[in-house]
């Protein structure tokens, strides 16, 4: 498996927020509104999950991700894995 498909990040970092907003915006809403809307309000809930991917943990870690993305390389060699500076000379 690549390591673009274990990624939780975005392809930018106002991209990621607005699937934040979105899906955040979504959930609590649909908490919130259960007193005005009664049960109907509980149709916001997939899609908050379906805006942050089914995880709201997981969003967390692409935000991270998106963030860090093309600061840090991961190289793993014979099962030792490093961190190095991404802007720094690839070999």
């Amino acid at each position: 498996m690549s390591d673009d498909r274990r990624s939780f990040a975005s392809a930018s970092l106002p991209r990621h927020l607005v699937r934040g907003v979105v899906g955040f915006g979504a959930l609590i809403a649909s908490v919130a509104l259960l007193p005005t809307l009664g049960l109907v309000s509980l149709v916001l809930a997939p899609v908050g999950l379906l805006a942050l991917r089914g995880c709201p943990t997981c969003w967390a870690i692409g935000l991270v991700e998106t963030i860090s993305m093309g600061r840090l390389r991961r190289s793993c060699v014979d099962g030792r894995c490093e961190l190095t500076d991404g802007h720094a000379a690839k070999p």
